[in-house]
Order: C-alpha cells, then sequence, then structure tokens
C-alpha cells in the first residue's frame, strides 16, 4: 500500500522552480524513512511474535502430551456453573380443565432413550398448545417387543406430580356427558412432520384440537424442531428429561445394587460399546468380516436402511466406521489407564464373537455388565428389553467415567451425555474417531512408532465433560448448556440463577401447598438423591 502511494506521487509532482524540485526531493526522502521505518519496526515484531508463538506452541504441545488419570476420575472443571431448569421468568401454570384446548395424546416409538426425548417433546408440545398431556405411549412392537410401557418403566405418580406447574397430565381421556348421555371423545389421528416447528402446533396441529376435543400424534419421533428460539421452553425439556422421568423403584433399586458392587472395589469405568449388528450394518463397515458375516450384515442393512454405495475404506478413513473393541482398548491404554481398570459394558450382542472381544479383554480384564454383576432372574429375562435398557442407563449415569464408542445416531449415549452434563460435569470420553482414523491405519499397517503419543494428542483436544458450547450435530439433549444451567455471579443477566423460592412462587400461582412434593427440581439434589436411592 505504501509503495503504491509513493508511487502515484511521483507521477504528480508539484510545479514550480528550485523552491519546488527541493520539497519534491525533501518529499521522497521522508517516504522513504517512513517505509525503512516501518518495514524495520515490521520485522522486530514478526521476530517477537515468532519467537512467542514458538515458545507457546512448545508449552502447549508439552501439555498435550499429558492425561491425568487421577483427575478424569473426578468431575469436570465446572466454572462456576450449576444445572438449573426451574423457570427464570413469568411462567404461567397450565390451564384448568374448562379452559385447555383439548387433549394430547402422542405414540412414542423407538427404543427406550428415543422414546424418552419424545416424552419430553410431546410436555413441550401440550405446553405449546395449552392443551391437556395424555401420559404417553410407549410403542412396544417396532424396536424393543417389549409391552412394559410407561407404567412398567417410569415412575408415573412422580411424572405428573414434578410437571404439575408446567402442564395438566392425565392418565386417559376421560369420557364427557351431553344431553344426558356418556360419550367418549375419540382423538383425531395426525402423522406430524419430522423436526415440526412450533407454527405447526399453533396453527394446523391446534386447528385439529379444538375441533375434534383430541388429537392423537403418531408416530412421534422427532416431531418437535429441537432448537427452539426460547430458552424457557428448553429449560422445559430439562425439567422432564432430568427431573420428571425417573424409573421405577425397582429398576433404581437394581441399579444402585450394581453401582455398589462395582465401587465397593475402588473406581469403575461404564463404556457403551457400540459394536452391534445394526450399528455396523448401518455404517457400512463390512470389510473386517468374514464373508458369512458380511453377507449377515449386507442382507441387515438391505432389510432396515436405504440403500447407498458405501465404500469401507472411505467410511473408514473418515472416521465413519464404530470403534472395534481392541481399539477402545488402545485408545485407553495411551490415555494412561492401567490393567485394573474397571469397566462396566454397556451393549447388546457384539457382533463378530469373541475373536473382537480378546483383544480388549487382554488390555482390560476386569469387564463387567449388568448380568456378570447382579444376577436376578428379573434382568436375565429382560436383559435386552427395556428394563435392561434403563438399567445400563443408570450404571452409566452413575459411573465415574462414561465412554461413548459411536454417539453418531445412538440416542443411548448422546442422552447419558447430556444428563451427565447436567449430573454436575461428570467426566466422559469422547474419541474424535476421524481425528483417530489415520493413526489406526498406520498402527494396522505396522507403523506403530509414535503411536500412544498420537492418540493422547487427539483425545486431549476433546472435551471431558465440562460446559462447552452446543455445536452441531449435537441436540440439546446432548448438551443443554447453556440453557439449562446457571451462575450464581453472573457476567450475563440472562444466566443469573432463580431465587431460592422459585418452587413456592409457582406453587402459590397453583394454589397448592405441596411445595415438597416438588424439591426434585433443585438443583443437583433430584439426580443424585434419586440416583443414589
Amino acid at each position: 500500500m505504501i509503495g503504491r502511494l509513493g508511487h502515484h506521487r511521483l507521477q504528480h509532482p508539484k510545479q514550480g522552480g528550485g523552491g519546488g524540485g527541493l520539497k519534491n526531493m525533501m518529499g521522497r526522502l521522508s517516504i522513504a524513512v517512513v517505509v525503512l521505518l516501518i518495514c524495520t519496526v515490521s520485522l522486530l515484531l514478526s521476530f517477537s511474535s515468532t519467537s512467542t508463538s514458538t515458545k507457546a506452541d512448545s508449552r502447549s504441545a508439552a501439555y498435550r502430551s499429558q492425561i491425568n488419570v487421577e483427575e478424569l476420575w473426578r468431575s469436570a472443571d465446572f466454572g462456576g456453573w450449576r444445572p438449573s431448569s426451574a423457570p427464570r421468568s413469568d411462567w404461567p401454570p397450565p390451564p384448568a380443565p374448562s379452559e385447555s384446548n383439548g387433549y394430547l395424546r402422542v405414540r412414542c416409538n423407538g427404543g427406550l432413550n428415543q422414546q424418552r426425548s419424545a416424552i419430553c417433546n410431546a410436555v413441550l408440545a401440550a405446553r405449546i398448545m395449552n392443551a391437556t398431556l395424555v401420559l404417553p405411549e410407549l410403542d412396544a412392537n417396532s424396536f424393543w417387543h417389549d409391552d412394559s410401557g410407561f407404567y412398567g418403566i417410569y415412575d408415573v405418580e412422580h411424572f405428573i406430580s414434578t410437571l404439575r406447574f408446567d402442564v395438566r397430565i392425565v392418565e386417559h381421556i376421560p369420557e364427557i356427558r351431553k344431553n344426558g348421555k356418556t360419550k367418549k371423545i375419540k382423538a383425531f389421528q395426525i402423522r406430524p412432520p419430522r423436526d415440526a416447528p412450533i407454527s405447526w402446533y399453533t396453527t394446523d396441529a391446534l386447528e385439529k384440537m379444538k375441533k375434534h376435543g383430541a388429537i392423537y400424534l403418531t408416530p412421534f419421533s422427532h416431531r418437535l424442531a429441537e432448537e427452539i428460539d426460547n430458552p424457557e421452553y428448553q429449560r422445559l425439556r430439562c425439567r422432564v428429561n432430568y427431573h420428571a422421568l425417573r424409573f421405577k423403584p425397582h429398576i433404581m433399586k437394581l441399579s444402585q445394587s450394581i453401582v455398589d458392587k462395582l465401587r465397593s472395589q475402588g473406581h469403575f469405568m461404564s463404556i457403551h460399546l457400540r459394536f452391534e449388528m445394526d450399528m455396523l450394518a448401518f455404517a457400512g463397515c463390512l470389510d473386517i468380516f468374514t464373508p458369512k458375516e458380511q453377507e449377515i450384515l449386507k442382507k441387515y442393512r438391505k432389510e432396515n436402511f436405504a440403500p447407498k454405495v458405501l465404500n469401507y475404506g472411505e467410511r473408514r478413513a473418515i472416521g465413519k466406521c464404530p470403534l472395534t473393541p481392541e481399539e477402545v482398548g488402545l485408545i485407553l491404554r495411551a490415555m494412561g489407564f492401567d490393567n485394573s481398570t474397571r469397566i462396566y459394558l454397556a451393549a447388546g450382542e457384539l457382533f463378530g464373537g469373541d475373536r473382537f472381544m480378546k483383544p480388549f479383554r487382554m488390555l482390560f480384564p476386569h469387564l463387567e455388565n449388568h448380568s456378570s454383576v447382579e444376577h436376578t432372574d428379573e434382568l436375565v429375562e429382560n436383559t435386552r428389553g427395556l428394563l435392561g435398557s434403563a438399567v445400563d442407563y443408570m450404571v452409566c449415569l452413575l459411573s465415574d467415567i462414561f465412554m461413548p464408542t459411536y454417539d453418531g445416531p445412538s440416542n443411548f449415549a448422546n442422552n447419558l451425555l447430556g444428563h451427565r452434563l447436567y449430573y454436575g460435569f461428570r467426566t466422559t470420553i469422547r474419541p474424535d474417531r476421524k481425528a483417530l482414523a489415520p493413526i489406526f491405519i498406520d498402527w494396522e499397517n505396522g507403523r506403530k512408532a509414535g503411536f500412544d503419543e498420537a492418540v493422547r494428542r487427539v483425545m486431549l483436544k476433546t472435551n471431558f465433560g465440562g460446559p462447552h458450547k452446543r455445536v452441531p450435530p449435537e441436540s440439546l439433549y446432548t448438551n443443554s448448556w447453556p440453557e439449562c444451567f446457571c451462575q450464581t455471579s453472573p457476567q450475563n443477566p440472562a444466566d443469573k440463577c432463580p431465587p431460592d423460592d422459585v418452587l413456592q412462587i409457582l406453587s402459590d400461582r397453583l394454589k397448592s401447598e405441596t411445595t415438597d412434593d416438588l424439591k426434585p427440581l433443585t438443583p443437583l439434589n433430584l439426580t443424585v438423591s434419586e440416583a443414589e436411592r
């Protein structure tokens, strides 16, 4: 820029005599001095910056090569934040029966955790529509072949009581009397669009509800947009997910028994080992299996997923394949965990048999699952149903460290990541499969020098469970920060914790004196006290 300006001035000198020439010469000398001075300063600054950058890089490189395992056994640094999903602005009580716009029925399909997210959405949809929610139905056929239903898994009384400041919930649509006759209200069935915006519920759905008195939304998985520009609505989802949805007492007791037995010998880690037929078929990662196993996976994929040409080498190189059990073991060993580490495995039937588990077991021999720790007939009979999944969920929630091995489309892993964050920033280990892929490929090809160091460098760039901004593809159910957290001394007024008597305020508005029933809404108390009962 300076050179261009100097050239311009030389092309247009001022007209005049000798005095003008002297002025021109002095002007050119001044420009030259300025240019020289700027170049000198720039050179010095560049050298200083380079020197500082080199030192910083050296320090950060030294730091990135170190992982303190003892620190990982403790909760992550929370930076002054604590969980809080209580309302922070005006939050009117739900409408009286005479003021309700109608009844909302939903059928939640999928596995336990997909259903859990759907229940949260159902409560929010009822609130948005000023409607009365009928206790959500859990689909028994499409995934689990388990007819336990809401009553068999969750504490219904606690669910209704906890949410009484938010929505009115009934167990079934009541009959009405009209012209001296008893009449049943038949809910009008609608298939809601996927990730429907709030506007769909306040227009299309509400219109049908007012016309028919009740609507039945089915299926109801991912039928309400997750990113909503209303923090109070997001906090309501958190109240449902982390406070209202409590498993039945016998499930809580069974889970706690397993945790107590595992913890009697010290810290323990839980791993969601997603090396199962459905996920492997979905990911298209076939080449490591025998021809017969590949045929099984291809058949499963053809029957359950849309046609798509998938190249294993390409998928593997970009981290799209679930980690093998051996890769999980190698990551943990590189991080500094030794073979005395106790590990609880939350997994279904691992595909490929024991040949994939044997290398993992050689690295970490102290492996357990719910069946090996707790030998109850009920758990043995329901190990693959909702009960087994519920127990795995609670044990993983309460473990000192949780590690998902494939958190892409896994509702189990994603919900647990969010719950553990809300539970008190409990440590999670989330392998960056894309960054680790070339390291494992080198290792498989015999280039093993520096393997542990390379793995550590990748892992220290990941988040170990502390508060962090939600970045796609993370969802609210994976990371509810900052909406469902607060600070006692915030820089941003929106992050200020609600008053300690918020429950009393809500209770007074509802004209109820049963505030004690809702003490679990107090941040942290619910999850800790109930999970450890």
